[in-house]
């Protein structure tokens, strides 16, 4: 057990109700860390909550072993003083927030997507926090790439619950609590969602989404359920909107779940920087170069757009040099991706004669737009006029079809945005139908038609995600914020 002697403390980090939190160095070592001070007597004059709390953060604090959570390096306690030893984070995510006012889109899904893997721990774990707020989040350095890396501290409120079990004690900071714990009703793992829809409001837009001047005002606002507005004057993705829209709602039953927050398109853990996501990045992208010099362009321009899927995080997570670097390869990859499939759509008019490499000396040539119509380069699959032949009895059906066909226009104009909106229209009519669906040859025509709609939506997907991230050359979290840490 540490001796608490052989720390030399520094200056003080913070401080709380029963606790401050000081910087020192190991006298030996000469490792630097940060040391949480908890007063005995003032924890013994408190409640029995609070003791309650200080055992369980230490208890967690041991068995919890995870790179964006803080590390309990050690504790030890005198007849004064309890203290607990924890690796160093100087900067917590609200002081973070405060000197940027409001923090890119790009930002705010790195932060949340390491966030996102903490929770998926602790829920493996069958630990909810129950405090999450920027406060309790720290910023540390990468020693390897020197980005930012987030992390969750202050289990005081923490608890081991199994999926079905509720409590009912009131824990968290009010502004960032979820509206079952305020209105002291029965609560779950899932308050830990609201919690995080917060955070992110509070990053995207420079405060919570309830701020108020009085415990009394903020009561008001969640018993009367007010309506949180997405503010109109910063623009953010439709996947992002969506998330914040979900994490948001007053009914947990309402919410999104923990599944759905880890798969969602914002967070997507799917894609998460790792080694293991940069080895498939390298083999998809390969196979990717290796189909567009066989000429089989469309398997080529799916295999780029899976690849950027994994590069595009990866270039998220470096910096300095190799940032540069894998940005761009990446960009590379996105460039052929787009002249490929500008190419396809003109496939029934033109034959490429030459062996195609990622080089741009060696593309196939591409065919003026104004030599030829959108509907006559666009024309439709044979499966999509057999379907549509089969659909004149059933409306709802056709028009999803049609929604679906002027994603396939919007594409062939470079409006992706518009088509990845149509598709997603689409699918949304036509997904629910197929389950509904009794005719067997017009089922099998339906599922056809939807997974290469999906295909379409995810490359579009991609390729839109990775104009954002890499032409933009979107550096925030590595050099713009150096000041924060000086």
């Amino acid at each position: 057990m540490a001796n608490i002697n052989n720390y030399e403390l520094l200056n003080l980090l913070g401080s709380g109700t029963y606790s401050t939190v000081h910087k020192a160095i190991d006298k030996i070592t000469r490792q630097i860390v940060a040391i949480k001070i908890l007063d005995r007597k003032r924890i013994l004059k408190g409640r029995k909550l609070s003791i309650d709390n200080l055992v369980q953060e230490i208890q967690l604090l041991k068995k919890l072993q995870h790179p964006y959570i803080v590390k309990m390096e050690d504790f030890c306690w005198d007849a004064q003083n309890i203290y607990i030893i924890m690796e160093l984070c100087e900067v917590s995510l609200s002081s973070f927030i405060k000197k940027r006012q409001r923090l890119p889109e790009t930002t705010c899904r790195i932060f949340i997507r390491m966030l996102a893997e903490a929770m998926k721990y602790l829920r493996d774990n069958n630990v909810s926090h129950f405090d999450l707020k920027p406060q309790n989040l720290l910023l540390t350095r990468s020693k390897s790439t020197s980005t930012y890396i987030l992390k969750i501290c202050d289990f005081g409120f923490a608890q081991q619950l199994t999926p079905e079990e509720e409590n009912d004690t009131i824990k968290g900071s009010p502004l960032y609590m979820a509206p079952e714990i305020i209105l002291k009703h029965k609560y779950d793992a899932r308050a830990d969602l609201w919690s995080i829809g917060v955070i992110l409001y509070e990053c995207l837009f420079g405060s919570a989404p309830y701020s108020s001047k009085s415990i009394e005002e903020l009561m008001e606002k969640v018993k009367s359920l007010q309506k949180i507005e997405i503010p109109r004057n910063t623009k953010i993705s439709i996947e992002c909107e969506d998330l914040l829209t979900r994490l948001l709602k007053h009914d947990p039953n309402e919410r999104i779940t923990f599944d759905d927050f880890f798969n969602h398109d914002f967070v997507d853990l799917k894609h998460a920087p790792s080694d293991e996501n940069m080895e498939k990045a390298i083999e998809i992208v390969t196979k990717a170069v290796e189909e567009d010099k066989n000429q089989n362009y469309t398997k080529a321009y799916h295999l780029y757009c899976e690849g950027l899927t994994y590069f595009v995080p990866l270039i998220d997570a470096e910096s300095g040099t190799r940032k540069a670097s894998l940005r761009a390869r990446a960009l590379s990859y996105l460039n052929r991706a787009e002249e490929i499939k500008h190419s396809i759509l003109f496939a029934n008019q033109q034959q490429t004669s030459s062996t195609p490499e990622v080089s741009k000396s060696q593309q196939p040539a591409i065919p003026s737009q104004s030599t030829v119509s959108v509907r006559e380069a666009l024309a439709p699959s044979q499966n999509f006029k057999t379907l549509l032949q089969k659909c004149y009895s059933h409306p709802q059906l056709r028009n999803g079809l049609e929604i679906g066909q002027s994603a396939e226009y919007y594409a062939y104009e470079r409006k992706l945005e518009s088509s990845l909106e149509s598709y997603k229209r689409a699918l949304g009519i036509l997904v629910p139908l197929l389950n509904e669906e009794v005719d067997v040859e017009r089922k099998k025509l339906l599922h056809k038609q939807i997974l290469d709609w999906m295909k379409e939506a995810e490359s579009i997907k991609s390729i839109l995600q990775a104009q954002n991230n890499i032409k933009d050359g979107n550096d925030d979290i590595t050099s713009q914020h150096h000041c924060i840490l000086s």
